[in-house]
């Protein structure tokens, strides 16, 4: 066999082509049902290796939660489970339902969360469609110590962005859900603490106001659609950005023609940028200690 970088000489694979060939199966001879089990279990195929860290990826939502395990190129190793969020969604409540949940998925080796709130340090200091009860609750702390593992919790937003996006120039996700959440990136990188949701917009109201699921309801999918369309128009003034990413469940309620660089993506890639999220964020927090 050649060495590495060496190429086999052309002349010895054009005579291995010619002198060897497949051997043919003898008619003639009879395998007992014995030979032939054992031959059936020979060519079963051996399992496939998994490589890893495998990554559990967590998207805590208003009104639905989702979990799916991934391999370390973000390409799942289980489906997508979902499970509806609790009426009184309090950390305790969120908690069981994300311990249920976990059980019903295979081995993982760390966890990635995103959270619909603000965030910081893995505590969530906000979550305006949750509970007033998740001001300043230590979540990374306490799923390390709940599936002794290492934790990451961010902005669900950002997490879908991370899973969304080209790294290319600046790039803005926006995800239309029970809320509205947004990421804002630039070659790649997040730009941390954007909270466009709850800033105000129109007639004293927010971009969530308009734009989230209560807006929805209120104004119906056609003046809705006409919302986003100025929100989109709004916000490509204040970031300039190349690209746009739509996402969240109401997304599919977008009725308008999106320009070029503009795109609907979807909810799965919220989870598949739970492995992204280790990529990026990690070196940050290292840097911190």
């Amino acid at each position: 066999m050649a060495g590495p970088g060496v190429s086999e000489p052309i002349y010895n694979r054009m005579l291995m082509k010619k002198t060897v060939s497949k051997p043919v199966a003898n008619p003639a001879i009879k395998q007992s049902p014995k030979a032939r089990r054992s031959a059936a279990a020979v060519a079963i195929a051996a399992p496939p290796v998994v490589h890893h860290p495998i990554t559990l990826s967590v998207d805590i939502g208003g009104t639905g939660i989702k979990m799916m395990v991934l391999d370390p190129e973000a390409k799942p190793l289980s489906d997508r489970i979902r499970s509806l969020t609790p009426s009184d969604p309090s950390p305790e409540r969120v908690l069981a339902v994300l311990e249920d949940m976990r059980a019903q998925l295979p081995n993982f080796d760390r966890v990635s969360v995103g959270f619909p709130g603000v965030v910081k340090n893995g505590m969530t200091i906000a979550a305006h469609n949750l509970s007033p009860k998740w001001a300043e609750f230590p979540l990374q702390e306490t799923l390390a110590k709940l599936w002794d593992k290492p934790v990451i919790v961010a902005n669900d937003a950002s997490v879908q962005g991370y899973g969304a996006i080209f790294g290319k120039g600046v790039e803005l996700c926006l995800t239309l859900g029970t809320g509205l959440g947004s990421s804002l990136f630039t070659e790649g990188h997040l730009c941390p603490g954007l909270e466009l949701a709850h800033h105000p917009w129109r007639k004293g109201e927010t971009y969530e106001d308009f734009l989230g699921l209560r807006g929805l309801d209120k104004y119906g999918k056609k003046k809705w659609n006409k919302l986003v369309q100025k929100a989109i128009a709004q916000t490509a003034q204040l970031f300039n950005w190349d690209y746009l990413h739509l996402g969240g469940g109401n997304a599919k309620h977008i009725s308008f023609e999106l320009d070029k660089n503009m795109r609907i993506v979807p909810n799965q890639e919220g989870l598949l940028g739970g492995v992204a999220l280790w990529r990026n964020e990690v070196p940050l927090i290292e840097a911190k200690a």
